[in-house]
């Protein structure tokens, strides 16, 4: 197996059917074998019914159904390292960035990277459809905040958008501990400390305006960061 595509799902009863064809579209026209995960995260709408009929209808589509809500982190955690690929690629469930972007990434792999990354902040990124000025300052605030406390070496680490070799993600995902709001900055904090080359690469992404970032979680993601400075500091890792 080449490619393995995780998409984790909480209450996407309304956008996961479109996502789910879009992504089976283009790779069966690839010339890889490949995997479609979707790990749904207890949702409380019709996601586990929805994805099941697809099933039907997708040949490679597989579907790990949790009943309780954990956090986004741990159903990435949960694809990822059930996924049997040799590059294991998550992204959203709102098709924010298309799965084509992929293309961007495959050649990275073989030139040695272990992680390639999509990011919003790189040169020659496109931003389709602009997020709201309150969010676009509180990404400001949280990227800066990121650099101070834990510098990443990366631009975008929030962007969902990711691909990791399966030693990368054997190695990265079996140490990960936070499950919600800051996993992100979490799993690359981790992959810096072991020395896995990471590639950060422009995307083509859309705001989902159906989707909000209250302050409160901004606090919560906030915290998470200083805990991962704790867990760098104290080699829990």
């Amino acid at each position: 197996m080449f490619l393995s595509v995780i998409i984790p799902a909480y209450n996407e009863e309304k956008r996961i059917t479109r996502t789910l064809l879009a992504v089976d579209e283009y790779l069966k026209k690839q010339p890889y074998q490949y995997e479609i995960l979707v790990v749904n995260d207890g949702s409380k709408d019709k996601t586990s019914e929805v994805v099941n009929d697809l099933s039907l209808q997708i040949t490679n589509l597989k579907f790990i159904d949790n009943k309780e809500n954990h956090g986004k982190g741990f159903v990435v955690r949960q694809g990822m390292l059930d996924a049997s690929g040799d590059v294991r690629l998550f992204m959203d469930a709102d098709n924010s960035t298309a799965i084509d972007e992929v293309a961007k990434f495959l050649p990275y792999f073989s030139q040695g990277y272990d992680i390639v990354i999509g990011s919003r902040q790189a040169v020659g990124s496109l931003v389709v459809v602009k997020q709201s000025w309150f969010r676009e300052f509180l990404g400001k605030m949280f990227r800066l905040l990121v650099h101070v406390v834990v510098p990443l070496g990366v631009e975008d680490s929030q962007a969902g958008f990711k691909a990791f070799s399966k030693k990368a993600a054997e190695t990265i995902f079996t140490k990960q501990i936070i499950f919600r709001w800051a996993f992100d900055v979490e799993i690359l904090a981790i992959a810096k400390k072991f020395g896995l080359k990471t590639k950060e690469v422009p995307i083509v992404w859309s705001n989902d305006l159906e989707s909000h970032v209250k302050l409160g979680g901004m606090v919560r993601m906030l915290s998470e960061v200083l805990i991962v400075r704790k867990n760098l500091w104290s080699k829990k890792y």
